[in-house]
This record gives structure tokens, sequence and C-alpha cells, in this order.
């Protein structure tokens, strides 16, 4: 189907135009015929089936009679008049129940009678028209006809299945003849422009023309193909004349191209050198801004840090003191006198320690600390540092071993060498475990260079506490230990020993100690420079540990839990409620050892630090806010964070009041009181609830 299809309308215009004419014949040819045969054959079906119809109502009257008289044989006589029907194949009579009374079957043919009657009508089957009709005398039925003839619509359909090819072959004829004519006609003036067109196309002749033979609607098509072929031609020659002068006028171009090539390669070098010291400049400013924004944030914590370190050890002193001053002093023993005197003490010597090594860090990086290097006998030195630090070790009965003798001379300033050792010796008896050694070895490493170690027995260090160990005020998790410390003493040591042309270094080894070394340059002996003024290094004091908890008094109590790392913070605290009748006082050395404690002994109020290792205060507050069973306790703030910002975002945070250390006594009474006044009223509320 698809071939023919493609031969018609596939191919040039005339076999296009026959296929039109064709297809449009065959159609009408096709619907007309159609038409006609659906009306003969369905006027032909109606007929019939009232021939039959009226056949059968014949048939019931006649053989009424013989069916309401028992008379088989005149029934059977009845039905024999239908041998001049050529058309009726079988017929019979059925008594009312049912049964074949008579039957009529033309001669030499052979029918099957149903067994049964059906109902009254006229049905077709394949290729027979079957009538079913009531015999019915005086409103009683006596039996059935049964009527069968040949229904010969589809011999009806063939025949006119076969007038309508004739006729289509006809009218495909004629309607092939007027499209033959048609070409003739339209065709030809149609053709003789295309072929015009390809000719100009193929020769570029555009002074070709198409001979003009009609008026009518083709012959204004030639003639408007001919006056296009003028107007082309005289355009493509006046283009051709532009285009030579175009040619001229792109040479000329071409040459000033050249010319501007070359100016712009010239002018490219000065700008690829412009910008690469453009990029160098915005390179260095971008490392400049960097550098700005680092020390910025650095002195940002670096203040932030020395607030607190700071206010930490004042808290102690202030806090002591106004317990000495109270009006309630005269009540205090002798030894509890002593006791405060020796907490200011120890908090005043923490706090020069602390102020002569930020003056110390401050001189380094500012570039104005002046060393006098010079040939120092080292064991001499040694000598020197080891009576220094024997006190010290044996209160923790820890062992000293010094080289029994040292013939060295090192390149060194010799009290910022002699304040290097007594840190590092310092550092190793107070991270020391009880009854410990340490070990100080001075050996050569190279011809020019010498090595003094010192090792001790202590707890060692992890490899990311290594990496932190000198940033400054980090002390590495050892702020809840009994030992104060400043956390920059290491810091100023490596400035120190890189001032001297040295070489600080460390290892450690987790559970059994640390060694920490310190390379200098040897010196001849007698060798000496001009000495220079210098600083002396702080000698390492005494250190007290926190007390325990207050023991809780008789009757009942208001119980307040303080959470606080630092042991003379937290004695300044149990000494201040010490005095207070119906306070019992709990304490807690970290957030998340408070947090277990709130929640089983459910204190009356919380007292708690901020800055704490393993979960600050902040941290701890909130979990406390959110946990049912602890979220009614209010929570004051003692912090050495004393930020405008930290407040603010403290009482935010839902602390009860935020105080700050140095702590005034008379505002930690204040709002312990104000405190305890609302967990009285929750309490006394909570027991006059319905139910309870």
């Amino acid at each position: 189907m698809k071939a023919p299809a493609a031969w018609l309308f596939g191919g040039s215009l005339r076999r296009k135009l026959l296929g039109v004419m064709l297809l449009t014949t065959l159609v009408a040819v096709v619907v007309a015929l159609g038409a006609m045969i659906v009306s003969d054959l369905r006027a032909y079906h109606q007929g019939w089936v009232g021939d039959v119809g009226a056949q059968a109502e014949l048939l019931a009257r006649t053989t009424a009679p013989a069916l309401a008289f028992d008379d088989a044989r005149v029934a059977r006589d009845n039905l024999a008049v239908l041998r001049f029907q050529p058309k009726v194949r079988a017929a019979a009579v059925y008594s009312a129940r049912g049964v074949l009374f008579a039957s009529y079957v033309p001669e030499g043919a052979r029918a099957v009678f149903p067994e049964l009657p059906g109902a009254d009508g006229v049905a077709v089957e394949g290729s027979s028209l079957v009538a079913y009709r009531r015999i019915v005398d005086h409103g009683q039925i006596l039996g059935t006809i049964y009527l069968r003839t040949d229904y010969e619509l589809f011999d009806h359909l063939l025949n006119y299945a076969g007038i309508a090819l004739l006729a289509a072959a006809v009218a495909m004829a004629v309607a092939a003849l007027v499209s033959s004519w048609l070409r003739q006609i339209v065709l030809r003036p149609i053709l003789a422009v295309g072929d015009a067109a390809r000719e100009v196309v193929a020769r570029q002749d555009y002074s070709r023309r198409v001979e003009q033979r009609r008026d009518d609607e083709l012959g204004a098509l030639v003639g408007a193909f001919n006056n296009m072929m003028r107007e082309i031609e005289r355009r493509t020659e006046a283009l051709e004349a532009t285009n030579r002068e175009k040619a001229r006028e792109v040479e000329d171009r071409r040459l000033a191209q050249q010319e501007v090539m070359r100016l712009n390669e010239g002018l490219e070098r000065r700008v690829q050198e412009r910008t690469a010291e453009l990029e160098r400049s915005n390179s260095e400013l971008a490392l400049a801004t960097a550098a700005a924004e680092s020390a910025n944030r650095a002195k940002s914590e670096f203040l932030a840090s020395m607030s607190h370190e700071l206010r930490t050890p004042l808290n102690a002193i202030i806090g002591f003191g106004q317990l000495l001053a109270s009006a309630d002093t005269a009540a205090l023993t002798a030894e509890r006198g002593h006791v405060f005197v020796d907490h200011i003490v120890s908090a005043g010597r923490h706090l020069l320690s602390l102020i002569n090594d930020v003056l110390n860090l401050a001189q380094i990086e500012a570039g104005r600390l002046s060393l006098s290097l010079e040939g120092i006998e080292l064991g001499e030195l040694l000598a020197e540092c080891r009576s220094m630090t024997e006190p010290l070790a044996q209160r923790r009965h820890i062992r000293l071993v010094f080289p029994s003798a040292v013939d060295a001379t090192v390149h060194a300033d010799r009290t910022r060498l002699k304040q290097v050792l007594l840190n590092l010796l310092s550092n190793a008896v107070k991270y020391n475990r009880d009854g410990g050694s340490v070990v100080v070895h001075c050996a050569p490493i190279t011809s020019d260079n010498l090595r003094i170690s010192v090792q001790d027995t202590g707890i060692g260090m992890l490899p990311e506490q290594l990496q932190s160990l000198f940033q400054p005020f980090n002390r590495l998790g050892q702020e809840t230990g009994t030992h104060e410390g400043t956390g920059i003493g290491l810091v100023v040591t490596r400035h120190l020993v890189e001032l001297m042309g040295g070489e600080l270094g460390v290892s450690s080894t987790p559970g059994a100690g640390s060694l920490f070394w310190v390379d200098l340059r040897t010196a001849a002996p007698g060798e000496a420079d001009p000495p220079a003024a210098s600083t002396p290094a702080p000698d390492p004091g005494p250190t007290d540990a926190a007390s325990e908890a207050c023991p809780p008094e008789a009757g009942p109590v208001a119980t307040v839990l303080c959470v606080e790392d630092n042991p003379a913070s937290l004695a300044l605290i149990q000494a201040a409620l010490a005095g207070r009748p119906g306070v019992r006082l709990i304490a807690a050395p970290n957030g998340q050892r408070g947090l277990e404690l709130a929640r089983s002994r459910q204190p009356d109020v919380i007292l708690m630090d901020n800055n704490m290792p393993v979960l600050t205060g902040t941290a701890a507050q909130a979990m406390l806010r959110t946990d049912p069973r602890t979220a009614h306790i209010p929570v004051i703030a003692v912090s050495a964070n004393a930020m405008p910002n930290a407040v603010s975002k403290g009482l935010e945070a839902g602390f009860f009041r935020y105080l700050t250390k140095p702590v005034d006594l008379r505002a930690l009474n204040e709002a312990l009181d104000s405190a305890l006044a609302v967990a009285a009223q929750r309490n006394k509320a909570a027991r006059s609830e319905p139910g309870d």
C-alpha cells in the first residue's frame, strides 16, 4: 500500500496531480456506490423479512383447523403448498405441547428441525432466515409454525461488489484522461519555470527567460518570474561592482589591522607587566589583611584569656580580704584566719608570676627584650637551679637526679637560661607523681651544640596535647588540678631559647612521663660579651589545694551546689557560706559532675563557673533547663569572663544572676538570698498542690 502511495505522491508534480485526480475519483465512487448498496441491501432485508413473516402468518391460519381436529394429513397438505416457493428449505407445525405435528422438506433436500419451537419472530441464522409464528384460534394457542428460507443478502452483496469494481475502473480511467488534459494546460508553464530556475542555479546565468504563451494566472506567473530574473540580474551586477569596491577596502583595512596588531602587542606586554605588578600588590595586601585579622583574633583571644587568668587569683585575694574585713572576723579562729591569709598570699604569688610571664612575653613579642649573651658555666648554673628546686621536690618526695660533673660552657644569657631551666624543672616537679623522679642530663649533640634535657615520670601527654602545648593560657586540662599555673610559661621559655639561638623540643609518652630538651651553641671557656640588664626569673612558689565541701548542718537546710574547677575560688565560696545558718554546700569540679549532682541531690540553688573542662558552665546550664528534673533550679553564674556581651548573653541564656570574678561577697549573698526565696516559693507551691 505504501509503495503505490509513494509512487503517486512522492514523485514529480505530474505524478502528484494524477494521484490527486485518481484518489478523488475513487473516494467519490466508493462513497456513492457504498450508499446505494447499503440502501438497497437494507430494503431487500426488510422486504424479505416481511415476506417470510407473512408466509408464516398465512400457514398459521390455514393449519389452525388441522391442529384443532388433530388432523396431521391436512396439516401436511397445507405445508406442501410451499413447494411453489423454491427459497423455502423447511417448514413444520408443532403442537401446543411443542411436539412436531407435521413437516415439509423440498424434494431431494434434508432438514433438521429444532426439538422445541422458538419465540415469535424472524431471525437470520447464517445463510438462512428462520421464522416462528404462534397458531392461535379464539385466543387459544394451538401450536407453532416453523419456517426456514434462503437468505440471499450475501449474494446480492457480491453482485453489487462486482458492479462497484467495474464502475470504479471506468471512473479511474476517465480521471486519468482528465488528469492528462490538465497536465497539458496547467503543468506545462510551471514546469518551464522550474527548468529555467534550475538552469539559473546551475549556470549562474541570470539572463535566462521563459516564453509567456497565456494571459491567465499561469501566464502572470511566468511574467512575474521573468521580471524577477531581470531584477536579480540588475542587482547581481550592482553587487559585483560593490564587491570589487569592498575588496579594495578590505585590503586597506587588512594593512591597517596589521599595524594595529603590532601596536596592541606592545600594549598587551605593558598591560601584562602592570597586571603582574597589581597581582603581586593584591597578594601582598591579602597576606597583610589576613595577618592583621589573625593578629586581631589573637589579641581578642589573648585579652579574654588574660581577663580570666587575672580575675581568678584576684577573686581569691579580694574574697578572702572581704572575709577578713567583715564584722564577723572576731568570730574567726586564728587558724582559720591564717588559712585565709595563706590563700591570699598564694593567689598573690600566682598573680605576680602571671604578670611577670605576661611582661616577658610582651617584651619578647615587641622585640624590646635585651639579652647579654656570653659564655656560661653550665655546671655552676645547674647547681643553683637544683638548690632552688629541691624544696619543692622534697614536699612530694620527688628525687632530683643531676649530672655529677658538667664541664661545659654554652653561649647564652645567664639570667634567661636560669629562667628557662627553672621553668622546666618546676613543671617537671609540679606535674610529676608523688615519689617520682626528675632526671637532668647534658650531652653534646654536635661539635658546636649541647643538649640539656629534663625528664620526669609524670602522667605524660597525648599527641593532640603536644600540638597545643605552646599556646598561651592553654594548660592542657590541668585547670582543675591542685597546682596553679599561668599557661604561658612554656611560651616564654621557647621564645627565650630561640632568642639565645637555641631550640626547645619535647617528647612524651602517656602514663610514662615527658622529656623536654634545650639545644644551645657551645662557647669556649672565658668567652664573654658585655653584660646587659635582664629581668630575673620568678621563683616557683607553693601551691594550695582546695578544701572539701562544707559538711551539712543539723535541722532543715537549703542545699547549694557549687560547680567550680579552681580550688581557690571553691575555697572562697566555702568560706563565704560557712557563716550562713541553714545552708549546706556541695561541690563539683566540672560541668559534667555538676549535672550528675544536680540530678541526684536536687539542690535548691546552683553556683556555676563558666570556663571549665569537660563541660562548660553555659552548656551545663542549657542541659539543666531542658531536663524536667532540674529545670526549676535557679542557676547563678560565677565567672571570670566579665565582658559586657558575656554578661548579657549569660542572662539571655537563662542564668538567674551573672556574677563576675573577683566576686563581691555582698552581691553573692544578695543573689543567693533571692534565689533561695524563689526556690522556697516554688517548694511551698508544690506542697500546696491538690493530690500531693
